[in-house]
C-alpha cells in the first residue's frame, strides 16, 4: 500500500477516534454539546431529552467507538509491516467494517436516524477506497 493510502487510513482512524471522544463526552452535562448537536441534526424531528440511560449508552458507545478506531489503527500498522503476507488481515478488517456498516446503517434507518446511514456510507467508502485501490485484499 502506498504512503498516500497509509496516511489516508491513519486520518480515517483519527476521525473515528474524534467521533468516539464526542460521543463519550455526552456522558457529562458539561461536555455533551457536540453530541447533542449531532443528535439534533441526524435524529427525527422533535428533539430528545438526556436521560441517565441515554447518557450512559451514548458515552459507552463513544468508548467503544474510540477503542474500535484505535484497534483498526493498530491493525493497519501490523498489516503494513506484514506487507504482502497481510491479505488475510485486510480481508478480516474489511469483513468487520462491512458488518458494522450493514448493521449500524440498517438500524439507523429503522429507528429514524437515516442521516446516520448517510454518514456511515461516507465512512465505509473512506475505508474501502484505499483497501480496494491498493489491492491489499488480493495478497497473501
Amino acid at each position: 500500500m502506498s504512503a498516500f493510502w497509509r496516511g489516508w487510513l491513519n486520518v480515517w482512524s483519527v476521525i473515528v477516534v474524534v467521533f468516539g471522544i464526542v460521543l463519550a463526552g455526552a456522558g457529562l452535562d458539561a461536555t455533551d454539546g457536540v453530541a447533542e448537536m449531532l443528535f439534533g441534526i441526524m435524529g427525527p424531528p422533535g428533539g430528545f431529552e438526556w436521560t441517565p440511560h441515554l447518557r450512559f449508552a451514548t458515552a459507552l458507545m463513544g468508548a467503544v467507538t474510540l477503542g474500535w478506531a484505535l484497534t483498526f489503527l493498530a491493525a493497519f500498522g501490523a498489516a503494513h509491516r506484514l506487507g504482502d503476507q497481510a491479505g488475510p488481515v485486510w480481508r478480516m478488517l474489511t469483513v468487520a467494517a462491512v458488518a458494522w456498516f450493514v448493521i449500524d446503517s440498517a438500524l439507523s434507518v429503522a429507528t429514524g436516524f437515516w442521516l446516520n446511514a448517510v454518514s456511515n456510507t461516507g465512512l465505509i467508502l473512506g475505508y474501502l477506497a484505499p483497501v480496494i485501490a491498493s489491492g491489499v485484499l488480493r495478497r497473501g
